[in-house]
């Protein structure tokens, strides 16, 4: 069996502007100050010698090689998103962006916010517009039931609320 792992799917391209706002935070952090830093520490550690036995060295650069590949993928992600700046238009409805207060069949109350899947927060409730509460939600009203298959069986959701930050 080979090594061979299909590339995950593209999510949609789509991202707040304080997702985007950090996003490119992340990528000025890791080109104008950690790169710098861990590039002088591996050009140090090559002057020791032996490179082969070198510790800091190997470890600079795997580390290098992990802040490349960061800055390359954020660089062509920020390419193609399409950042979202405005509320839509029927604000009744969910759709990206929405914060969404559901009460599931046991009567728990869950609050979601939908984002982009570059930038959503499991911890902090926030989901990704590809995943599958989400999908389900779509499109959907204040009163709406909604049924999705989730991990541990079908659920049933009432949709108690609808809120874009802004208003």
């Amino acid at each position: 069996m080979g090594r061979y792992r299909a590339p995950r799917p593209r999510g949609t391209p789509l991202i707040t502007a304080a997702g985007e706002a950090r996003l490119r935070a992340e990528l000025d952090q890791l080109w104008r100050q950690e790169r710098p830093v861990v590039a002088l520490a591996v050009q140090d550690a090559a002057k020791n010698g032996d490179r082969s036995e070198n510790g800091d060295y190997i470890y600079g650069k795997k580390r290098l090689r992990e802040i490349d590949g960061r800055v390359r993928f954020i660089s062509k992600r920020l390419e193609i998103l399409q950042v979202v700046r405005e509320s839509p238009s029927d604000m009744s409805r969910i759709f990206f962006g929405a914060t969404v207060k559901v009460i599931d069949q046991h009567e728990v109350t869950q609050v979601v916010t939908i984002l982009g899947p570059d930038e959503f927060e499991s911890s902090r409730n926030e989901v990704s517009i590809d995943s599958p509460i989400a999908r389900a939600l779509l499109g959907k009203t204040v009163g709406d039931i909604v049924r999705l298959q989730s991990p541990g069986g079908e659920r049933e959701l009432e949709v108690l609320d609808i809120n874009y930050n802004g208003s």
